[in-house]
Protein backbone atom coordinates (compact mmCIF):
# COMPACT_ATOMS: atom_id res chain seq x y z
CA UNK A 1 0.00 0.00 0.00
CA UNK A 2 1.26 3.65 -0.19
CA UNK A 3 2.19 5.41 2.65
CA UNK A 4 3.85 8.76 3.51
CA UNK A 5 6.85 8.34 6.29
CA UNK A 6 10.51 9.42 7.03
CA UNK A 7 13.36 8.56 8.96
CA UNK A 8 15.04 11.49 10.74
CA UNK A 9 14.04 14.32 12.22
CA UNK A 10 14.23 17.26 9.91
CA UNK A 11 12.44 20.55 8.75
CA UNK A 12 9.67 20.66 6.82
CA UNK A 13 11.11 22.26 3.82
CA UNK A 14 13.46 19.25 3.58
CA UNK A 15 12.28 16.65 0.98
CA UNK A 16 13.27 14.05 3.27
CA UNK A 17 11.52 15.47 5.81
CA UNK A 18 8.31 13.52 4.68
CA UNK A 19 8.46 10.71 1.57
CA UNK A 20 6.30 8.73 -0.13
CA UNK A 21 6.92 4.89 0.06
CA UNK A 22 5.35 1.54 -0.10
CA UNK A 23 4.50 -0.59 2.48
CA UNK A 24 2.82 -4.32 3.58
CA UNK A 25 -0.96 -3.58 3.55
CA UNK A 26 -1.53 -4.84 7.67
CA UNK A 27 -4.39 -7.29 9.31
CA UNK A 28 -6.73 -6.52 11.67
CA UNK A 29 -6.42 -7.95 15.06
CA UNK A 30 -9.07 -9.08 17.07
CA UNK A 31 -10.57 -5.58 18.14
CA UNK A 32 -9.39 -3.60 14.83
CA UNK A 33 -10.81 -2.11 11.55
CA UNK A 34 -8.86 -2.33 8.79
CA UNK A 35 -9.61 1.49 7.64
CA UNK A 36 -9.19 2.20 3.46
CA UNK A 37 -8.37 6.16 4.36
CA UNK A 38 -10.06 8.34 2.25
CA UNK A 39 -9.36 11.88 3.89
CA UNK A 40 -6.73 12.78 6.63
CA UNK A 41 -6.64 16.15 8.44
CA UNK A 42 -3.31 17.67 10.25
CA UNK A 43 -2.86 18.56 13.95
CA UNK A 44 -0.72 20.06 15.47
CA UNK A 45 0.70 16.94 16.99
CA UNK A 46 1.97 15.81 13.63
CA UNK A 47 4.27 18.40 13.47
CA UNK A 48 5.28 17.73 16.68
CA UNK A 49 5.87 13.87 16.87
CA UNK A 50 7.85 14.23 13.47
CA UNK A 51 10.78 15.96 15.27
CA UNK A 52 10.20 13.87 18.44
CA UNK A 53 10.31 10.64 16.49
CA UNK A 54 12.76 8.92 14.42
CA UNK A 55 12.38 5.44 12.11
CA UNK A 56 14.58 3.36 10.43
CA UNK A 57 15.06 2.37 6.80
CA UNK A 58 13.37 -0.67 6.99
CA UNK A 59 10.69 0.49 9.10
CA UNK A 60 9.85 4.60 8.71
CA UNK A 61 7.93 6.34 10.97
CA UNK A 62 3.98 6.88 9.46
CA UNK A 63 2.18 10.30 11.00
CA UNK A 64 -1.34 11.10 10.77
CA UNK A 65 -4.09 10.54 13.36
CA UNK A 66 -7.10 12.48 12.00
CA UNK A 67 -8.66 10.32 9.16
CA UNK A 68 -12.16 9.20 7.62
CA UNK A 69 -12.99 6.19 4.71
CA UNK A 70 -14.74 2.67 4.88
CA UNK A 71 -14.31 -0.17 6.76
CA UNK A 72 -12.12 -2.94 4.75
CA UNK A 73 -12.09 -6.04 7.14
CA UNK A 74 -12.54 -6.57 11.17
CA UNK A 75 -11.10 -8.81 13.82
CA UNK A 76 -12.64 -11.97 15.17
CA UNK A 77 -13.91 -9.72 18.14
CA UNK A 78 -15.28 -6.79 16.28
CA UNK A 79 -19.06 -6.09 17.51
CA UNK A 80 -19.59 -2.29 16.51
CA UNK A 81 -18.56 -2.15 12.95
CA UNK A 82 -19.04 -4.16 9.32
CA UNK A 83 -17.33 -4.28 6.10
CA UNK A 84 -18.31 -1.48 4.19
CA UNK A 85 -18.93 1.14 7.17
CA UNK A 86 -18.02 4.44 6.93
CA UNK A 87 -15.98 5.76 9.95
CA UNK A 88 -14.31 8.60 11.44
CA UNK A 89 -11.61 8.48 14.16
CA UNK A 90 -8.36 10.01 15.73
CA UNK A 91 -6.26 7.06 16.27
CA UNK A 92 -4.05 6.05 18.78
CA UNK A 93 0.32 7.17 19.46
CA UNK A 94 0.86 4.00 19.67
CA UNK A 95 0.32 2.98 16.64
CA UNK A 96 1.16 3.69 12.94
CA UNK A 97 -0.81 6.82 11.67
CA UNK A 98 -3.23 7.64 9.01
CA UNK A 99 -1.38 8.77 6.15
CA UNK A 100 -1.50 5.69 4.52
CA UNK A 101 -3.63 4.01 2.48
CA UNK A 102 -4.82 1.29 4.82
CA UNK A 103 -4.96 1.90 8.31
CA UNK A 104 -5.79 -0.20 11.97
CA UNK A 105 -7.57 1.29 14.65
CA UNK A 106 -9.19 -0.60 17.81
CA UNK A 107 -13.11 0.07 17.20
CA UNK A 108 -13.50 1.41 20.80
CA UNK A 109 -12.33 4.80 19.25
CA UNK A 110 -13.75 4.93 16.28
CA UNK A 111 -17.30 6.74 15.46
CA UNK A 112 -20.05 6.77 12.48
CA UNK A 113 -19.11 9.27 9.94
CA UNK A 114 -21.83 11.27 10.32
CA UNK A 115 -23.90 10.94 7.20
CA UNK A 116 -24.18 14.34 5.58
CA UNK A 117 -20.57 15.17 5.60
CA UNK A 118 -18.33 14.05 3.07
CA UNK A 119 -15.21 11.78 3.95
CA UNK A 120 -13.21 15.26 3.81
CA UNK A 121 -15.62 16.86 6.11
CA UNK A 122 -15.71 14.35 8.43
CA UNK A 123 -11.66 13.70 8.73
CA UNK A 124 -11.47 17.69 9.92
CA UNK A 125 -13.45 16.31 13.12
CA UNK A 126 -12.30 13.93 15.10
CA UNK A 127 -9.27 14.37 17.28
CA UNK A 128 -10.33 18.17 17.76
CA UNK A 129 -13.87 17.00 18.88
CA UNK A 130 -12.70 14.58 21.05
CA UNK A 131 -9.90 16.92 22.65
CA UNK A 132 -13.15 19.39 23.49
CA UNK A 133 -15.36 17.31 24.61
CA UNK A 134 -13.32 15.57 27.01
CA UNK A 135 -12.36 19.18 28.14
CA UNK A 136 -15.58 20.27 28.44
CA UNK A 137 -17.97 17.21 29.83
CA UNK A 138 -15.19 15.04 31.72
CA UNK A 139 -12.39 17.61 32.67
CA UNK A 140 -15.08 20.74 33.48
CA UNK A 141 -17.95 18.45 33.90
CA UNK A 142 -19.98 21.08 32.67
CA UNK A 143 -23.75 20.62 33.03
CA UNK A 144 -25.16 19.31 28.98
CA UNK A 145 -28.72 21.62 28.91
CA UNK A 146 -29.74 24.75 28.51
CA UNK A 147 -30.80 25.05 32.49
CA UNK A 148 -29.83 29.45 33.11
CA UNK A 149 -26.43 29.65 34.40
CA UNK A 150 -24.64 32.86 35.16
CA UNK A 151 -21.19 30.91 34.45
CA UNK A 152 -19.16 31.82 30.86
CA UNK A 153 -16.14 29.96 29.28
CA UNK A 154 -12.92 31.66 27.88
CA UNK A 155 -11.63 29.42 24.90
CA UNK A 156 -8.23 31.18 24.31
CA UNK A 157 -6.96 30.29 20.27
CA UNK A 158 -10.68 29.86 19.39
CA UNK A 159 -10.08 30.07 15.35
CA UNK A 160 -7.79 26.88 16.10
CA UNK A 161 -8.41 23.63 15.57
CA UNK A 162 -9.87 22.25 18.96
CA UNK A 163 -11.17 25.87 19.81
CA UNK A 164 -13.73 25.87 16.67
CA UNK A 165 -15.64 23.12 18.15
CA UNK A 166 -15.16 23.80 21.53
CA UNK A 167 -16.89 27.03 20.31
CA UNK A 168 -19.53 25.02 18.93
CA UNK A 169 -20.12 22.47 21.58
CA UNK A 170 -20.21 24.67 24.12
CA UNK A 171 -22.64 27.22 22.33
CA UNK A 172 -24.86 24.56 21.27
CA UNK A 173 -24.99 21.81 24.19
CA UNK A 174 -24.81 24.41 27.04
CA UNK A 175 -25.87 27.86 28.27
CA UNK A 176 -22.52 29.17 29.15
CA UNK A 177 -21.65 32.38 28.22
CA UNK A 178 -18.77 31.57 25.15
CA UNK A 179 -15.91 33.50 24.68
CA UNK A 180 -13.64 33.07 22.29
CA UNK A 181 -10.04 34.65 21.07
CA UNK A 182 -8.75 35.84 18.33
CA UNK A 183 -6.60 37.98 16.70
CA UNK A 184 -6.87 38.80 13.15
CA UNK A 185 -9.99 39.91 11.66
CA UNK A 186 -10.83 36.94 9.23
CA UNK A 187 -10.12 34.53 12.51
CA UNK A 188 -12.30 36.78 14.86
CA UNK A 189 -15.15 36.64 11.94
CA UNK A 190 -14.42 32.38 12.18
CA UNK A 191 -15.21 32.47 15.64
CA UNK A 192 -18.32 34.58 15.92
CA UNK A 193 -19.55 32.58 12.37
CA UNK A 194 -19.09 29.62 14.68
CA UNK A 195 -21.75 30.81 17.85
CA UNK A 196 -19.37 32.50 20.20
CA UNK A 197 -21.49 35.10 21.79
CA UNK A 198 -18.51 37.28 22.45
CA UNK A 199 -14.71 37.60 20.76
CA UNK A 200 -11.88 39.48 22.32
CA UNK A 201 -8.25 39.59 21.18
CA UNK A 202 -5.38 37.49 22.77
CA UNK A 203 -2.98 39.75 21.27
CA UNK A 204 -3.78 42.08 23.98
CA UNK A 205 -4.27 41.50 27.86
CA UNK A 206 -7.16 39.55 28.33
CA UNK A 207 -8.15 41.15 31.51
CA UNK A 208 -8.44 44.48 29.79
CA UNK A 209 -10.50 43.09 26.89
CA UNK A 210 -12.68 41.37 28.98
CA UNK A 211 -13.45 44.22 30.70
CA UNK A 212 -14.29 45.73 26.99
CA UNK A 213 -16.80 43.51 27.33
CA UNK A 214 -18.36 43.68 30.96
CA UNK A 215 -16.68 40.70 31.74
CA UNK A 216 -13.94 40.57 34.33
CA UNK A 217 -14.18 37.18 35.43
CA UNK A 218 -14.96 33.71 34.11
CA UNK A 219 -15.76 30.45 35.80
CA UNK A 220 -13.88 28.15 33.06
CA UNK A 221 -10.87 28.90 30.88
CA UNK A 222 -10.25 26.83 28.17
CA UNK A 223 -6.04 27.33 27.34
CA UNK A 224 -5.57 25.71 24.03
CA UNK A 225 -2.19 27.81 22.74
CA UNK A 226 0.67 29.43 23.91
CA UNK A 227 -0.44 28.93 27.59
CA UNK A 228 2.77 29.80 29.30
CA UNK A 229 2.46 33.29 27.64
CA UNK A 230 -1.13 34.48 28.82
CA UNK A 231 -0.55 32.64 32.14
CA UNK A 232 -0.46 35.95 34.30
CA UNK A 233 -3.49 36.70 32.63
CA UNK A 234 -5.59 33.55 32.98
CA UNK A 235 -5.07 33.91 36.90
CA UNK A 236 -6.11 37.22 36.96
CA UNK A 237 -9.00 36.96 34.83
CA UNK A 238 -10.40 33.27 36.55
CA UNK A 239 -13.31 33.82 39.19
CA UNK A 240 -12.12 32.25 42.34
CA UNK A 241 -12.73 28.46 42.55
CA UNK A 242 -12.63 28.48 38.53
CA UNK A 243 -11.06 25.77 36.61
CA UNK A 244 -8.63 26.28 33.55
CA UNK A 245 -7.73 23.23 30.82
CA UNK A 246 -4.60 22.77 29.21
CA UNK A 247 -3.83 21.00 25.64
CA UNK A 248 -0.60 22.49 24.90
CA UNK A 249 3.02 21.60 26.33
CA UNK A 250 3.78 25.26 28.26
CA UNK A 251 7.97 24.27 29.67
CA UNK A 252 6.98 26.02 33.21
CA UNK A 253 4.06 27.41 34.79
CA UNK A 254 3.49 28.57 38.25
CA UNK A 255 0.75 26.68 39.28
CA UNK A 256 0.58 28.02 42.77
CA UNK A 257 -0.42 31.64 41.51
CA UNK A 258 -4.04 29.52 41.47
CA UNK A 259 -4.16 29.20 45.47
CA UNK A 260 -5.34 32.59 45.89
CA UNK A 261 -8.45 31.72 43.72
CA UNK A 262 -8.53 27.39 44.60
CA UNK A 263 -8.43 27.76 41.40
CA UNK A 264 -8.33 24.07 39.47
CA UNK A 265 -5.85 22.95 37.11
CA UNK A 266 -6.40 20.00 33.91
CA UNK A 267 -4.02 18.80 31.57
CA UNK A 268 -5.69 16.74 28.78
CA UNK A 269 -4.49 14.71 26.04
CA UNK A 270 -6.71 12.62 24.20
CA UNK A 271 -4.41 9.95 23.34
CA UNK A 272 -4.92 8.57 26.64
CA UNK A 273 -8.04 6.37 26.77
CA UNK A 274 -6.09 4.31 23.74
CA UNK A 275 -2.77 4.38 24.57
CA UNK A 276 -3.94 2.85 28.41
CA UNK A 277 -6.54 0.78 26.97
CA UNK A 278 -8.54 2.39 30.02
CA UNK A 279 -12.06 0.71 31.16
CA UNK A 280 -13.94 3.71 29.70
CA UNK A 281 -12.14 3.86 26.27
CA UNK A 282 -15.37 2.90 24.22
CA UNK A 283 -16.31 6.56 25.54
CA UNK A 284 -14.52 8.35 22.45
CA UNK A 285 -16.84 6.10 20.33
CA UNK A 286 -19.79 6.78 21.86
CA UNK A 287 -19.34 10.73 21.86
CA UNK A 288 -18.12 10.74 17.88
CA UNK A 289 -21.64 9.02 17.66
CA UNK A 290 -23.00 12.16 19.43
CA UNK A 291 -21.01 14.44 17.43
CA UNK A 292 -21.98 12.49 14.37
CA UNK A 293 -25.64 13.06 15.23
CA UNK A 294 -25.29 16.78 15.81
CA UNK A 295 -23.55 17.38 12.89
CA UNK A 296 -26.58 15.16 10.81
CA UNK A 297 -28.87 17.29 12.91
CA UNK A 298 -27.43 20.37 11.68
CA UNK A 299 -27.24 21.62 15.06
CA UNK A 300 -23.38 21.78 14.64
CA UNK A 301 -20.73 21.95 11.63
CA UNK A 302 -17.33 20.60 10.22
CA UNK A 303 -14.32 22.80 10.71
CA UNK A 304 -12.94 22.12 7.39
CA UNK A 305 -11.24 25.36 6.04
CA UNK A 306 -8.63 24.35 3.58
CA UNK A 307 -8.29 21.02 0.87
CA UNK A 308 -4.87 20.89 0.54
CA UNK A 309 -4.67 18.15 -2.06
CA UNK A 310 -4.40 14.45 -2.44
CA UNK A 311 -2.51 12.35 0.33
CA UNK A 312 1.08 12.30 -0.68
CA UNK A 313 4.33 13.56 0.66
CA UNK A 314 4.63 16.81 -0.95
CA UNK A 315 1.01 18.56 -0.01
CA UNK A 316 1.83 16.66 3.14
CA UNK A 317 5.06 18.67 3.42
CA UNK A 318 2.82 21.96 2.53
CA UNK A 319 0.27 20.85 5.42
CA UNK A 320 2.57 20.76 7.79
CA UNK A 321 4.25 23.90 7.34
CA UNK A 322 1.09 25.98 7.63
CA UNK A 323 0.39 24.83 10.92
CA UNK A 324 3.83 25.27 11.58
CA UNK A 325 3.34 29.06 11.61
CA UNK A 326 1.06 29.16 14.04
CA UNK A 327 -1.89 30.50 11.50
CA UNK A 328 -3.95 28.30 10.66
CA UNK A 329 -8.10 28.27 11.00
CA UNK A 330 -9.84 25.69 11.45
CA UNK A 331 -8.77 22.28 9.71
CA UNK A 332 -6.22 21.73 6.79
CA UNK A 333 -7.72 18.53 4.86
CA UNK A 334 -6.43 16.19 2.21
CA UNK A 335 -8.17 13.43 0.36
CA UNK A 336 -7.59 10.73 -1.45
CA UNK A 337 -4.25 8.96 -3.00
Amino acid sequence: MKAVGYIESLPISDSKSLFDFETPKPTAGPRDLLVRVEAISINPVDTKIRMRRTGTPEKPVILGWDAAGVVEAVGEAVSLFKPGDEVYYAGSLARPGTNAEYNLVDERIVGHKPARLSFAEAAALPLTAITAWECLFDRFRVPIGKAPTDDAILIIGAAGGVGSIAVQLARRLTSLLVIGTASRPQSQKWVKDLGAHEVVDHSKPLSAELDRIGRSRVRYILALTQTDQHWHEIVTILAPQGEVCLIDAPPALDVMKLKSKAGTLHVELMFVRPMYETPDMIQQHKLLDEVAGLIDESLIRTTLSQLGGRIDAANLRNAHSAIESGRSIGKLVLAGF
